[in-house]
């Protein structure tokens, strides 16, 4: 069983979240006392889409991915999830059903936030949900200008941002400057970029030949991450 994370664990973990970026330790303090962790296995479903949304998550370890089912049954990929990152936070405000299934892609280890507990939270300390709206701003803008720049890039620009953005996850997870190992299909990569799996893998053999990266199932190796710069823009 894996072990406990300690409250002061869980104050840096949640100090990492930009959505509690503007929360004084203090704040980040009662967060933590509300949080419970929780360990799921590889190849999980934690929730699915039109769930109840009852709790949120903070990946303390391991890796996780948002999806959605379309109307003619293909699986579309949203998002990724590492340490630090935060996934089903609508569900601290509201209840609303959940919209996209959350899968773990390893083992992951996490702290959960029940809504009721964090809205109990908010109702005794106001002050703490102004900082968190500030947070969820800031997310949002950014979210934004993440989408406004997607909509005048190529399908390479975006393909190299998708694979620059995985690599420095796992450079702060503890990976080198080079041979930088990314679990993730091709699927994934293109439906993360917006493209076509046929375009994506199309850029990915050109970068291929340049030797920035090397193709393996379910695997890319960026050799040369400073090399994907000269494809965003």
């Amino acid at each position: 069983m894996p072990p406990q994370p300690s409250t002061q664990s869980s104050i840096e973990l949640l100090a990492q979240v930009p959505v509690f970026e503007a929360l004084a330790p203090v704040d980040l303090g009662r967060v933590a006392d509300v949080a419970v962790p929780r360990h799921f296995t590889g190849n999980t479903v934690i929730f699915r889409e039109g769930d109840a949304s009852d709790t949120c998550y903070i990946v303390g370890r391991g890796h996780a991915r948002a999806v959605r089912e379309n109307v003619d049954g293909r699986t579309i990929t949203l998002a990724h999830f590492g340490p630090g990152d935060i996934f089903g936070e609508l569900a601290m405000f509201d209840d609303e059903k959940r919209s996209a299934t959350i899968e773990t892609l390893d083992d992951v280890e996490a702290i959960a936030i029940l809504g009721q507990d964090m809205r109990r939270l908010l109702r005794e300390h106001p002050d703490i949900a102004v900082k968190l709206v500030i947070g969820l701003g800031r997310r949002l803008r950014e979210a934004n200008e993440r989408l406004a720049r997607q909509s005048f890039q190529t399908v390479q620009s975006r393909v190299a941002g998708v694979l620059g953005q995985l690599v420095r996850q796992a450079q702060s997870e503890g990976a080198g400057e080079r041979d930088v190992l990314v679990t993730i299909t091709q699927a994934d990569i293109a439906q993360l970029a917006g493209s076509s799996r046929e375009s994506a893998s199309r850029f990915l053999a050109v970068l291929e030949r340049a030797g920035v990266v090397t193709q393996g199932r379910g695997r890319v190796t960026v050799h040369e991450p400073s090399a994907l710069e000269r494809y965003v823009y």
